[in-house]
């Protein structure tokens, strides 16, 4: 069958017709386990009452209005991650690639109304992801996502993930902000130390550049904190996140300081469809749960068990190594007698969805809702699909 659909995806020969909780169905009846999470997206897994509810009252009202006007759904969001965060203001659009473009550009704002506007390299990381725009791919530097679009933006330079020595020797008069990933979730669930991150956080005061923390895939609590950064208990200047905080409806937000919030005025930047009222009423949703007494603390403890369940089952076969990450962002490595793409279509074959990585990883990413019960079944289904492969 041709598709009208631009091929830049090769996708699965499945379509969902619904979903419930962690589990989606397909148009042919078969139950999926889904650890996947629309890529960290799902956090309140599918068809979430309280979600759907704020969704379906919302469309009754009005859908979309532009920021010209007040948004109250907005203003709520917004003081509800600032009292939540390191943040004096957000600003909200539909991804997690805007939410880093925005970020790029209070960086560069922010040096240029201080009276320094040769400041505006920044510093990233190999290994790092940040999105498929000109400007994210020109900062993530990946090679395979490069090819085709050359020549890149200039202004990014590139150091190894957690060499804070290599960064230090990289900054020059014209480094004005470092960007960096908590966890590499694209490049393989790459984890540095919170020791790292807070000598970012020092030498970026040290040199007056600003610390800018991608946190698209990690933040809303996909880690067990609402933010990831702050198991290494420091403060950004400015942070994008997106992903979760939607539960699945198009929502990103890029969060500032009060110091990089300085440099921005009308007209600086904007977002047609951002943080219209639709998309405020299904991030006011997940928050209501995500921030609840109890709620991060059982995502902590499921994520602590799914790792022990990924550590047993990595033991068990030969061709499984290393279980990476934190929280509900976890990974387990395959060794070269195996690609992960081909583990998660096994895993896919038998009713799990998982999703792959670099450094040949298969991301193990379920909703925020799981219990263990559920991650028993998860893992069940991995434990199948590895063993069909020989492990």
């Amino acid at each position: 069958m041709t598709s009208a659909i631009m091929p830049t995806y090769a996708p699965a020969d499945i379509a969902f017709e619904h979903g419930e909780g962690v589990y989606l169905f397909s148009t042919d009846g078969k139950k999926y386990v889904d650890f996947g999470s629309g890529i960290a997206v799902s956090s309140l897994g599918h068809s979430h009452p309280h979600l759907v509810a704020a969704i379906q009252e919302q469309a009754g009202k009005v859908l979309h209005y532009s920021n010209l006007y007040r948004i109250p759904g907005q203003e709520t969001l917004a003081q509800r991650l600032v009292d939540n965060s390191f943040a004096s203001s957000v600003f909200t659009c539909n991804s997690g690639a805007e939410a880093v473009e925005c970020g790029l550009k209070i960086v560069r704002r922010y040096h240029d109304v201080n009276g320094n506007p040769d400041k505006f390299r920044v510093i990233t990381c190999t290994g790092s992801f940040h999105g498929r725009t000109l400007a994210t791919l020109s900062a993530a530097k990946n090679e395979k996502h490069m090819d085709g679009f050359t020549p890149m933006l200039d202004g990014f330079d590139q150091v190894p993930f957690g060499n804070l020595n290599e960064l230090r020797a990289a900054i020059t008069e014209e480094t004005a902000a470092i960007l960096v990933e908590p966890i590499q979730g694209e490049g393989g669930i790459t984890y540095a130390e919170p020791e790292y991150f807070k000598r970012l956080r020092d030498t970026a005061d040290e040199f007056g550049i600003l610390l800018f923390i991608d946190e698209v895939q990690t933040g809303i609590g996909r880690t067990g904190k609402l933010f990831a950064h702050e198991w290494a208990e420091i403060q950004p200047d400015v942070v994008a996140t997106a992903k979760g905080l939607g539960g699945g409806f198009p929502v990103g937000a890029c969060l500032a300081n009060d110091k990089a919030t300085a440099a921005m005025a009308p007209g600086t930047h904007g977002s047609t469809f951002g943080g219209n009222p639709m998309a405020s009423a299904a991030a006011n949703a997940v928050l209501d749960i995500v921030l609840a007494d109890g709620f991060l603390e059982n995502v902590q403890k499921m994520g602590a068990y799914l790792r022990s369940q990924l550590e047993e089952l990595s033991s068990k076969h030969a061709f499984l190594g290393e279980v990476r990450g934190q929280g509900l962002l976890a990974g387990v490595t395959c060794d070269d007698s195996v690609t992960n793409l081909d583990l998660v279509k096994a895993a896919e074959d038998k009713g799990l969805l998982t999703v792959p990585a670099g450094a040949n990883v298969v991301r193990v990413l379920p909703p925020l809702i799981v219990s263990e019960t559920e991650i028993d079944e998860g893992v069940a289904i991995l434990d199948q699909a590895c063993g069909e492969m020989g492990g």
